[in-house]
């Protein structure tokens, strides 16, 4: 299958869990996750259509979006991997979206540096997984509401990344979780599911998943 192909076919399952869903398609931002992808392949997937881009490292996006600078401002880029404050200044440059602000201190960062309102994610660790970053349930109201009031920084959502599973039912509950402290804060935009969840994530209340394998094949490196 092409490139082009594996989007029809992903974008052919958005339409059929939003439908057991009771959602619209629009609803759903589909990012394909360009990590360990060349810029060719990006410009593939581009020219079938797709408009948003996820990298996780910022030393990658760097590297590879020069090659991509006549396409770049038709696209929709988002920093979904982990981000230290010292890259805050590299990705203020690339992105147009941060889903992975994961402590205040990142968010002061941001907000210092940013020459206006960027649109962020506050990432959570619904799981609770030792190995993986984010706010704690607990943790999040207090700091949601903190993150909040810093200026340029627009807290549109919360994001996380479910465990891995041999079957994708069992992180129902952790997305269920995400959405129900999304409608208690406030933020209406949910950045969960990925190439083996993303269906289920949909079905409750994804806004955007983030596909990297089921688009451009098993990566490379």
């Amino acid at each position: 299958m092409t490139i082009a192909d594996r989007i029809a076919a992903v974008r052919a399952r958005i339409e059929a869990a939003c439908g057991r869903a009771g959602r619209s398609a629009d609803e759903v931002t589909l990012i394909a996750v360009t990590k360990g992808f060349s810029a060719e392949a990006v410009r593939q997937a581009f020219n079938a259509g797709q408009r948003d881009f996820g990298e996780n490292r910022a030393q990658e996006a760097a590297e590879k979006l020069p090659a991509l600078s006549d396409i770049r401002p038709a696209a929709t880029w988002h920093m979904i991997g982990h981000l230290q404050t010292n890259k805050v200044k590299t990705v203020l440059g690339l992105f147009d979206i941060i889903h992975s602000v994961d402590s205040f201190h990142l968010a002061e960062a941001i907000s210092r540096r940013a020459p206006h309102a960027v649109p962020a994610f506050l990432e959570v660790n619904a799981a609770s997984e030792s190995t993986k970053y984010g706010f704690t349930m607990t943790e999040l109201p207090l700091e949601f509401e903190l993150i909040s009031r810093l200026p340029n920084i627009d807290v549109q959502g919360l994001m996380t990344v479910a465990p891995i599973g041999s079957d994708p039912e069992d992180v129902r509950p952790v997305f269920r979780r995400l959405r129900e402290a999304a409608e208690a804060l406030g933020p209406r935009q949910l950045s969960m599911g990925m190439t083996d969840d993303f269906e289920i994530a949909i079905e409750e209340g994804a806004t955007h998943i983030r596909v990297g394998r089921a688009i451009f094949g098993e990566r490379i490196r």
